[in-house]
């Protein structure tokens, strides 16, 4: 049976722990990569003196690199595999499945008990903490949080079924008068952009270097959506439809080193009316701005925390 690069790249976070295991060869005891927005940290490339001139990241779904001497061309993670197993084509193939024991074409189950093979941890990618903020239970009166929360939690509630009757109800509703009346007193909240003592900007505890960028009455949500993922300037975040399915909510992040939440905000603003000739919420300002949380199957989070 012949193994694919797909195969080896489902299993290997686009290839990313590929190079990490051959770093690992060469820098024992080191954290070879760690992430930061789409691309990793400068690594230290064994092919160039072991300077830290090696750049990777993922591309159109498979882990690239680039070396900022020109030390070694530029390529993949199977050209970079190459370099070090000094195998080509399916010989290359089978090696990385044998050297990361991601028995891709193995059989499993009772009747196929294979010989116990030795647990080898592949290297692992640091990852980044994910940011937390406050969390409130309904209604959205209630202004003061139950618990802080980190971004992957939301994504796992909003991604699994806690909030699917309550989408599915609103999105059948009608009348907006009506409907924003049931948004108000059905679904929980929370505050990306910080944590709080009671929902208030005054009562700002921590901020949690995000921002809500809210798109209202959008025509064509797939377009759009594929549009933020491949935005240049920002990095997403988390990225979901709204909870009455006509929208987005785009969370990003921002350095508070650089300038103000508003001030970002308005910047954030008048690059999307330009970039995309669309107008965003302009509440999303405001640091202890309250977003419903609803059911969304497809919703996108930043790889880098998963």
């Amino acid at each position: 049976m012949e193994i694919s690069r797909e195969a080896i790249l489902s299993k290997t976070h686009y290839g990313l722990n590929i190079y990490a295991h051959v770093l690992r060869h060469y820098y024992q005891g080191e954290t070879v990569l760690s992430l930061s927005g789409r691309d990793c940290k400068p690594a230290k490339n064994p092919y160039n003196a072991d300077k830290p001139t090696l750049m990777v990241k993922v591309v159109d779904g498979i882990a690239t690199h680039t070396d900022t001497e020109e030390a070694i061309a530029q390529g993949n993670v199977f050209d970079f595999a190459s370099l070090h197993f000094s195998l080509e084509g399916q010989a290359l193939l089978e090696k990385i499945n044998e050297e990361l024991y991601l028995r891709i074409g193995k059989e499993r189950g009772f009747y196929h008990q294979e010989e116990t093979q030795p647990v080898v941890a592949i290297p692992e990618i640091q990852k980044p903490t994910p940011p937390v903020f406050s969390y409130f239970k309904k209604p959205v009166s209630n202004v003061k949080p139950s618990r802080q929360v980190s971004l992957i939690e939301v994504y796992h509630l909003i991604k699994g079924n806690d909030f699917a009757s309550c989408t599915s109800t609103l999105r059948n509703i009608s009348e907006p008068k009506d409907a924003r009346k049931y948004k108000a007193q059905n679904f929980d909240y929370v505050t990306f952009s910080g944590s709080f003592s009671k929902r208030n900007d005054a009562n700002l505890q921590r901020h949690s270097g995000l921002l809500t960028i809210d798109f209202d009455h959008i025509e064509d949500i797939p377009t759009l959506k594929a549009s933020l993922l491949s935005d240049h300037y920002f990095e997403t975040e988390l990225l979901f439809v709204s909870p009455s399915g006509d929208g987005l909510k785009w969370v990003i992040p921002i350095d508070l080193t650089q300038a103000k939440h508003q001030d970002y905000f308005k910047a954030v603003a008048n690059y999307v009316s330009h970039t995309y000739q669309l107008e965003v919420d302009q509440s999303g300002k405001d640091i202890s701005r309250a977003c419903f949380l609803p059911h969304d199957t497809d919703i996108f989070i930043n790889p880098k925390y998963i």
